[in-house]
């Protein structure tokens, strides 16, 4: 803590906890690096305390606040052991669901160089998703050797390039949501495990348990799942049993892993303890349940069912924000909130003078600044040829004006449906475009390994 000349007191605070009512003076990172129109603001709402964790990790709040830290071990002497237990036992239950970061990964390779090759892992994956399905509803053994080798592709792409496949995964077919859903939920949940510094085998694992997370849905009767409109309590009591359904399945398989058995019975568990189909409180809750029920949630409402239509990403986010602490894990939700950021790859996105553009690729230090293709003019007709732009390099539009992004929209508004952009190629190495690449070098640096 600091006093100014003024007495003022700050005191820097991590973004989970902050509440609403605190003034910020200070952020963790330059002001012109987010979207604050303000230097110092007072939190009053929820999409205020969204936006805050969403870009920084710590910030100042004026006055003296209790912040509960963890007590560092490596601080602790052996003659102070006893007070560890009690420096932890103040913290906060979900203090030991996120874990040590233990790897810190870099993209290999350029998004537009990877979209080519996780355009095959994700129809591989589709097919693969769609051949288990099947294959549950007839009754017969799961191919593991085949799905975790669709898995693995995954997998190898999200590692080199988390963005290519996060990309595609924002392609949303109605009529393919059941097995659309395994596989982003397989994607995304391997990206937030790269996000997190998991182990790449811990990945592999996590990705594997999103994929199978919801086999137990193959096992209710069609006019259930696929009801245009609101199930009755009867038949949401029915749902609820895919949990179970999915358990006695994988439980079955041999050398399955238990976590994907774990996560298919308990991933829609609560934190307050109303989930289903135990109640289990918080702390019983496995932790990649956790992170498999957030990444599933967050897919469910972003795409089109045939009883809701997808909503923008955003608004997802906002949803899971709003229920922090209460459905899922605070500090996990939080991080999940802070992998996708504001503009996630494959959002459709108006900049302020009008022109509109499909977001190809972040970069981690600054998600406010993505590379952008734009699609549509001011007045929202198509461009010809498209272009892309990388806002991190500061690029300026016709008036000189520096592009900025104002909102993002759903997928189809102004007739951009992102399916068929992927499906032309224009997201991969055959769009010829004098755009920078994520890493802001240009085509003639990534030919130099500088990518």
């Amino acid at each position: 803590m600091s006093n100014s000349r003024e007495d003022i007191v700050e005191t820097e605070v991590p973004v989970w906890q902050l509440a609403i009512g605190m003034h910020v003076t200070r952020l963790d990172r330059p002001w012109e690096e987010t979207n604050f129109l303000l230097q110092g603001f007072i939190i009053q709402n929820e999409d205020d305390l969204l936006a805050v964790q969403t870009q920084c990790q710590t910030v100042f709040v004026e006055g003296r606040v209790k912040v509960v830290r963890p007590f560092p071990s490596s601080k602790i002497s052996s003659a102070k052991a006893g007070s560890k237990k009690t420096a932890e036992s103040a913290a906060p239950s979900t203090s030991s669901t996120l874990p040590k970061k233990r790897v810190t990964y870099i993209n290999k390779v350029d998004t537009r160089r990877e979209v080519d090759r996780a355009r095959v892992h994700f129809d591989q994956a589709k097919e693969t998703a769609k051949s288990m399905m099947a294959g549950i509803r007839l009754g017969r053994m799961l191919d593991m050797n085949r799905i975790r080798e669709a898995v693995d592709g995954t997998v190898d792409s999200v590692l080199r390039n988390e963005n290519a496949l996060l990309l595609l995964s924002r392609m949303k077919n109605r009529d393919e949501y059941t097995a659309e859903h395994c596989i982003n939920v397989a994607i995304l949940s391997a990206a937030f495990g790269k996000h997190l510094g998991l182990m790449e085998n811990e990945i592999r694992v996590l990705a594997l348990c999103g994929m199978m997370h919801d086999v137990g849905k193959m096992q209710i009767d069609d006019a259930i799942l696929n009801k245009p409109g609101a199930l009755t309590p009867e038949e949401f009591a029915i749902m609820k049993k895919h949990t179970t359904y999915g358990r006695d399945v994988l439980v079955a398989l041999p050398s399955l892993e238990h976590a994907a058995v774990d996560v298919a019975y308990s991933h829609h568990e609560r934190m307050d303890g109303k989930g289903y189909p135990r109640g289990l409180p918080g702390h019983q809750i496995p932790k990649f349940a956790k992170m498999v029920g957030l990444v599933d949630t967050y897919d469910a409402i972003t795409s089109s069912r045939v009883y809701d239509k997808g909503r923008a990403s955003m608004q997802a986010l906002q949803i899971i924000h709003a229920n922090k602490g209460k459905q899922f894990d605070e500090k996990l939700a939080l991080e999940f909130i802070r992998m996708v950021g504001i503009y996630p790859p494959g959002s459709i996105v108006e900049m302020e003078n009008g022109e509109v553009g499909i977001v190809v690729a972040n970069t981690r230090d600054n998600k406010l600044k993505p590379s952008v293709l734009l699609v549509r003019n001011s007045a929202k007709q198509p461009i010809t040829p498209f272009r892309q732009i990388n806002l991190s390099n500061d690029a300026k539009d016709a008036s000189g004006n520096l592009y900025k992004i104002t909102h993002e929209v759903p997928d189809g508004t102004y007739d951009i449906v992102m399916s068929e952009f992927v499906e032309r190629g224009y997201f991969g190495t055959k769009f010829s475009s004098d755009a920078d690449s994520d890493s802001g070098s240009s085509p003639a640096d990534d030919r130099h390994g500088k990518s």
